[in-house]
């Protein structure tokens, strides 16, 4: 018997990285969305007032509540999916930080132009 009563020759757990990889995956997934948001926002009359959901604040109540539920949905489905598994957690990280890179590309105004 161990020191905090268990039996040492049972098998531990073996850890997984899979709900940290759905975290870093969907905050990649959430920064794009919101930059497409923003984008679609801002070029198409019929999608800015869609997205109106308070109009004191205009289209970005709807641009940041959408992407909130996007990042939420995305996470929430890679949790599920990946929850008991070992994924490429660099190949995840190099696709979270491309959507991340791709998001300030396209927030940034001379980039956001161009559509």
């Amino acid at each position: 018997m161990s020191a905090l009563g268990g039996d040492p020759s049972a098998k531990t757990p073996s850890l997984t990285n899979g709900p940290g990889a759905a975290a870093i995956l969907a905050a990649g997934i959430g920064s794009l969305a919101l930059a497409v948001l923003a984008i679609a926002a801002d070029k198409s009359p019929a999608a800015k007032s869609i997205l109106v959901f308070y109009k004191p604040t205009g289209a970005l109540s709807g641009v940041t509540t959408v992407a909130i539920v996007i990042w939420l949905a995305a996470w929430g489905g890679l949790e599920i999916r990946w929850r008991t598994q070992t994924v490429a957690l660099g190949l995840v990280s190099w696709l979270a930080l491309g959507m991340l890179v791709l998001s300030i590309l396209l927030t940034f105004p001379p980039v956001a132009d161009l559509f």
